[in-house]
């Protein structure tokens, strides 16, 4: 690993690059980033980093939305295969049927679609950022939200606003159920619970606080607790421990597990550096056109 590590280190150097991971991916890859964050976090972050080439480690759509914002720079996936079972639930071609169907509805896309799917809609969010997107839309405004219906349905419960939700889901937080949290609160009755909002409303109405993992660091950083439960992919406990070594944290059992997001070992991003594999490419009219939604949030 180490050999690997100075590899990567020599090489990032010598090509201006810059390495990005999301907190769900493995131990060793965070720690070879130059930066780890959730899905707003890397967003912000690909769009400032002026790099000549950004290793994205995490799912594709992801390494799609950093291209989007960095046109200019040469955006590798280490593992191309590392795709999004809720983001293939919502396709380019449906969005587009859905609004010919409802000219005079905004639609708003999680951040997690592909870029195809970008193209068709108005605004982007993320789960840290949901809430205020759908907010700022004016009221009496007819909305489908898509493609979580989870995150959708508690962005409505929370803001009072009326969406139409499309039929998609995480499979790790969707399998994460009451039964699981009152398990966890049993094992840990003095520990906080955290649970992401992509969970099932119910879930999230179990738990103490639903937030992004965004969220979930600068909720631990800031609490006086001691103890946490961890109520999302178990990837980011490995962060959580590294800024706070003087507080617990359990996942939920049995383990929240994106095998995608595993998929993108220290190995992969070294043979992308070495090799210049892995790179996005997207047509020019759907980068045009998939910018303005992301744009319009950042903007927020």
């Amino acid at each position: 690993m180490d050999t690997i590590a100075e590899k990567i280190r020599a090489l990032k150097e010598k090509q201006g690059a810059v390495i990005l991971a999301h907190n769900y991916v493995s131990p060793e890859v965070q720690d070879l980033a130059d930066f780890v964050g959730d899905s707003l976090e890397l967003s912000i972050k690909a769009r400032d980093a002026k790099a000549k080439t950004i290793v994205f480690c995490g799912v594709s759509f992801m390494a799609e939305t950093a291209k989007l914002l960095s046109p200019d720079s040469k955006v590798l996936h280490p593992v191309p295969g590392a795709g999004c079972a809720m983001a293939d639930m919502a396709k380019a071609e449906d969005i587009a049927a859905y609004r010919k169907a409802h000219p005079g509805t905004v639609i708003v896309a999680y951040v997690n679609t592909t870029a195809a799917a970008k193209a068709e809609v108005d605004l982007c969010c993320t789960s840290a950022n949901a809430e205020k997107v759908i907010r700022s839309i004016p009221a009496g405004t007819e909305i489908l939200f898509l493609p979580d219906r989870n995150l959708g349905q508690n962005v409505m419960n929370s803001t009072g606003r009326k969406m139409e939700l499309w039929p998609g889901f995480c499979p790790v937080h969707n399998g994460i159920g009451p039964d699981m949290i009152s398990a966890a609160r049993k094992a840990h009755p003095e520990a906080v619970l955290f649970v992401h909002p992509e969970c099932l409303p119910e879930t999230v109405a179990a738990a103490d606080m639903a937030l992004s993992t965004g969220g979930m660091l600068r909720a631990v950083r800031e609490s006086e607790a001691k103890e946490f439960i961890v109520g999302t992919e178990y990837g980011i406990i490995h962060r959580l421990k590294k800024e706070n070594p003087d507080k617990v944290f359990y996942p939920l059992q049995p383990l929240p597990a994106c095998g995608d997001m595993k998929k993108i070992r220290p190995e992969d991003v070294l043979r992308c550096l070495e090799c210049g594999c892995g790179e996005v490419t997207l047509p020019a009219d759907i980068m045009k056109r998939a910018r303005l939604p992301v744009d319009r949030m950042l903007a927020l």
